[in-house]
């Protein structure tokens, strides 16, 4: 059972949230204002579903505030899909978003691949040229020092590096790091590859290589 934080402005989303995740045995926190967030017990969840478009403050600046408090998978419910505001989320910290509106296979799909993926240990330190990825910590060193990736920034990093040279397709990508397949979500895969890159750019380092029209790999 995992204790899941879902917050929304209508109501409606809500209980139907609810309905479907109790099915999985899932325990979940409803939350219609998010200004009503109490920040103190944060910590206490496994999952949080964060609305983007909500009164009073939107998802983005919730998820900022939230993401430095905790590092539980945080999700965004949202009707927008343009590049830029996926971009825009995930580099604040979200791991993934479900697009409204959404079915029961999906929500349940993608909820319970993260909280699987939460749940994995890893106990293994890997050193690759100027890269230190210690599994352990969920981190990821350049030239000794620790790069601001998000954890799903992390994820990725760390599957294509424990297989590199080895060619993945986005679909590939997204089913080995989030345990789901879904050729509508590719976008979610570009966009953290993107932010990945631009933090390796600062020490002009480029791992991540793009073989056109196949995928990605990992190559010093």
């Amino acid at each position: 059972m995992a204790k899941i934080l879902a917050v929304d402005d209508e109501p409606a989303i809500l209980e139907m949230i609810e309905s479907i995740l109790n099915k999985d045995g899932h325990l979940v926190t409803k939350v219609s204002n998010p200004l009503k967030i109490n920040m103190e017990e944060l910590h206490r969840y496994d999952l949080i579903l964060l609305d983007i478009m909500m009164p009073g403050i939107d998802g983005f600046e919730l998820c900022k505030r939230i993401r430095i408090l905790v590092d539980c998978p945080i999700l965004f419910l949202t009707a927008k899909t343009e590049e830029n505001s996926l971009v825009n989320g995930l580099s604040l910290g979200a791991d993934d978003y479900i697009s409204k509106p959404f079915g029961v296979m999906e929500l349940r799909a993608r909820i319970n691949a993260h909280l699987r993926r939460e749940h994995r240990e890893h106990s293994v330190r890997m050193v690759l040229g100027r890269v230190c990825i210690q599994m352990s910590q969920k981190k990821l060193l350049m030239d000794d020092k620790e790069l601001p990736f998000t954890k799903a920034e992390y994820e990725i990093c760390e599957f294509l590096a424990k297989n590199r040279g080895q060619v993945f397709s986005k679909e590939q990508i997204l089913e080995a790091v989030f345990g789901f397949d879904n050729e509508s979500n590719d976008s979610t895969i570009i966009t953290h590859i993107k932010n990945i890159r631009a933090k390796f750019a600062d020490y002009d380092y480029t791992p991540i290589k793009t073989v056109w029209g196949i995928g990605y790999k990992w190559e010093e």
